[in-house]
C-alpha cells in the first residue's frame, strides 16, 4: 500500500491537531445529542407473538433478554441455504464477544437473529469460532417484519422497503440493528432500528482504521466494503507478525 503525505516540524502539526480536536469536539457534542433524542424515542408495543429456534428449543421474542430489560438484535444476513453468511454481518459479529460483559453490566442483553434455520446458523457458526447467542426466526415473519428480509416477488419488482425508504437493489437479505425493551409489566417494546451505515455502529475496527493516515482506504474499491473477508479467509501475510517481532515475554 503506498500512502500519500505530506510533512512538516512538529509546531505546525500542533496547530493543525488543534484545529481537529475543535472539530472532533464539536463532533462529540452532536453526537450525545443525537444519543439523547435517540433515548427520547417512543416505544412500539411488539404485537406480533414471535418464536425464534434457539439451542435450548423455541423461545419466544421476551425470553431473549436473558433476564436483561434491553435488548440489542443484530440483524445478520445468512439466509436458508446460503453457504456462509454475510462477510460484512460477520465483520459485524467479530466484534461481539468482548463487548457483552459491559452490555450486561448496563442492563443490555445482545443477541444475533437470522432467516436460516438453526443448523445452518450452528454450522457457519462453528466455523467462525464465535460463542455469542445466535438465534434463527426461520418460519417467522419477524425479519421481514423488521425490514431486513424481502420476498422474491419483491426483488423482482424491486420494491424493497429498506432503511425507512423505497430502495432497489438485489439481495434478498439486509443487515440491521434493533433495540427492544421490557416495561415494568414485562411486556416487548420496539426502540429502535438502523440500517444501511447505521450498522457501523457494530464495526469497531473501522473506528480505528479511521484514526490511521490510509484511513478505509475503500475509495478505489467497486464497494466500500469489498476488502473484508470472513475472519479465516484473510490471506495469512495479513496478519503475520514481522519477521524477529515478539508477541510476549519469553
Amino acid at each position: 500500500m503506498t500512502i500519500t503525505h505530506t510533512t512538516t516540524d512538529r509546531s505546525q502539526w500542533l496547530a493543525q491537531r488543534l484545529q481537529l480536536l475543535a472539530r472532533e469536539k464539536e463532533l462529540s457534542r452532536l453526537s450525545d445529542e443525537v444519543a439523547r433524542e435517540r433515548s427520547a424515542l417512543p416505544w412500539v408495543r411488539v404485537q406480533t407473538p414471535y418464536v425464534f429456534d434457539t439451542s435450548d428449543g423455541p423461545r419466544a421474542l421476551g425470553d431473549l433478554f436473558n433476564g436483561r430489560r434491553q435488548l440489542l438484535v443484530q440483524h445478520f444476513m445468512l439466509g436458508p441455504g446460503w453457504a456462509q453468511g454475510c462477510p460484512s454481518c460477520s465483520y459485524m459479529a467479530d466484534h461481539i464477544e468482548g463487548m457483552l460483559p459491559h452490555l450486561a453490566a448496563r442492563d443490555v442483553a445482545l443477541v444475533v437473529v437470522s432467516r436460516a434455520p438453526l443448523k445452518e446458523i450452528e454450522r457457519f457458526r462453528k466455523r467462525m469460532g464465535w460463542g455469542f447467542r445466535w438465534v434463527s426466526s426461520h418460519g417467522s415473519s419477524f425479519n421481514t417484519d423488521f425490514g431486513v428480509s424481502f420476498t422474491p416477488q419483491d426483488v423482482a419488482a424491486q420494491t424493497m422497503h429498506y432503511n425507512f425508504e423505497q430502495q432497489c437493489f438485489a439481495n434478498d437479505e439486509m443487515p440491521g440493528v434493533s433495540v427492544f425493551a421490557k416495561d415494568d409489566a414485562g411486556e416487548v417494546f420496539h426502540t429502535y432500528s438502523s440500517y444501511g451505515r447505521g450498522v457501523e455502529v457494530m464495526m469497531g475496527t473501522y473506528r480505528l482504521l479511521d484514526l490511521t493516515p490510509a484511513g478505509r482506504n475503500e475509495e478505489h474499491l467497486e464497494h466500500s466494503m469489498a476488502w473484508v473477508r470472513h475472519h479465516d479467509r484473510y490471506e495469512p501475510e495479513a496478519f503475520a507478525l514481522p519477521t524477529g517481532a515478539c508477541c510476549g515475554g519469553h
